[in-house]
């Protein structure tokens, strides 16, 4: 999946992502960074709204999962189960959210687990950034459910 594609999708099937201008920056199986400006994400101290900073960084690990999910033909659903999110320092300015797998050695053992149960847990972290600087960072559980074949489910 492309960058273009997957904001195309993020735009559509998540309309917050559009609210918030965010823009997928890269698309790569070990991560996915999104960015998102300062001005539809502002708070009353003219800093990034923490909803908006945790908003990204649950979008950036959603994403990577959603994209390895469909590179391997895999369609299911996508849950949040539970998310910790750390602000490290304000953000006066545009911002980024790369996230990556907790443990990317636990993706088999997470497609075997879908397979056979219809069910599987995978924690995701993302780092917030501003300015080449960390802003926050995030973990979350995600749940996937269901199993398919993503060429015809669709998936999502």
């Amino acid at each position: 999946m492309t960058p273009s594609e997957l904001q195309t999708y993020l735009y559509s099937h998540i309309p917050l992502s559009a609210a918030m201008q965010v823009e997928v920056a890269a698309v790569e199986w070990d991560h996915v960074l999104l960015r998102a400006p300062l001005a539809p994400n502002i708070n009353h101290r003219d800093t990034v709204f923490g909803g908006s900073a945790s908003a990204l960084s649950i979008l950036a690990a959603w994403s990577l999962l959603h994209v390895r999910l469909r590179g391997s033909g895999i369609a299911s659903r996508l849950v949040i189960q539970s998310n910790r999110m750390d602000y490290l320092r304000p953000i006066d300015g545009s911002f980024s959210a790369r996230s990556r797998l907790e443990d990317a050695d636990q993706w088999p053992g997470f497609l075997r687990l879908l397979e056979r149960r219809g069910r599987a847990r995978l924690t995701v972290t993302a780092e917030l950034m501003a300015e080449g600087e960390v802003a926050g960072t995030f973990s979350g559980e995600f749940v996937a459910l269901g199993y398919g074949n993503a060429s015809i489910d669709g998936g999502g």
